[in-house]
């Protein structure tokens, strides 16, 4: 009889140390679920150093129009051209003369926005030594014809004038959807045809700026008349200070396309 009190007695010491574990494990699993209020039922939230280490940003990005990669109130992100995206001949042809000219680019995706895009664009971040910055989205033709601009034109001016190579080359505008201010036409901007220059850094440490030099700054208008009037011979339309207010801070080329071979040059 004693023999059946102690096993019963047993069974139960047990039964009761099971249950004690169970409502650990139980208080455990709560506790591990959420570090959030209960009553707000807010979601546990992990502020490790990789989630914190991102940005927040309050309210839409401001339009800057003269910014290549600003559409509507948010930047375009560029996409790489898909693998099997098959190109046009002439478009072949010219990706070979961007290398020829030595042109460090990158194929996109093609840009549709409304009337605006680009079916097979170029992003340029080089020509030759030359850093293009920000690197310019463009049609394959513009950037080979400005390629051939900066190597044959402002490339020379700068050795003839200041005994110094290009270093850099500071654009304010690549493609860009937008209208002619006051005309309401669209932009060749809008097309990758255009490019607007603001700046040319040389390797001897001048930075050129394009805005109209001072009276007795012989050497740097010398230099911005030049490859400004060598322009005419690449570009259908240059433009830049002294044509208007808007140009009056960088040289704005395009290849724009007119009847009887009319070119824009002022």
């Amino acid at each position: 009889m004693a023999g059946i009190f102690r096993a019963a007695f047993i069974a139960v010491r047990q039964t009761r140390r099971a249950r004690m574990v169970a409502g650990g494990l139980a208080i455990a699993a709560i506790s591990a679920c959420t570090t959030g209020s209960v009553l707000s039922l807010e979601p546990a939230v992990d502020v490790g150093s990789q989630t914190a280490a991102v940005s927040t940003y309050s309210g839409m990005q401001t339009l800057v129009p003269s910014n290549p990669y600003m559409t509507a109130a948010y930047p375009r992100m560029d996409e790489p051209m898909a693998p099997a995206e098959q190109m046009p001949a002439s478009e072949v042809d010219c990706r070979k003369e961007l290398k020829r000219l030595g042109v460090v680019y990158t194929d996109l995706a093609p840009i549709r926005e409304g009337q605006c895009g680009i079916d097979y664009p170029v992003k340029v971040s080089a020509i030759g030594n030359i850093g293009m910055k920000p690197a310019a989205t463009l049609t394959c033709d513009m950037a080979a014809t400005f390629a051939g601009w900066a190597r044959n034109e402002l490339v020379p001016s700068a050795r003839w004038r200041y005994f110094s190579g290009v270093k850099t080359i500071r654009q304010g505008s690549s493609y860009s959807c937008r209208r002619i201010a006051g005309e309401g036409v669209l932009s060749e901007h809008g097309k990758g045809n255009a490019l607007d220059i603001m700046s040319i850094e040389l390797n001897n440490g001048n930075d050129i700026d394009v805005r109209k030099p001072g009276l007795f700054a012989f050497r740097t208008r010398g230099f911005l008349n030049t490859v400004r009037a060598d322009g005419c011979q690449y570009f259908t339309t240059v433009l830049g200070p002294g044509y208007n207010y808007d140009h009056r801070n960088h040289f704005h080329f395009d290849i724009k396309n007119r009847k009887n071979g009319y070119r824009a040059c002022r």
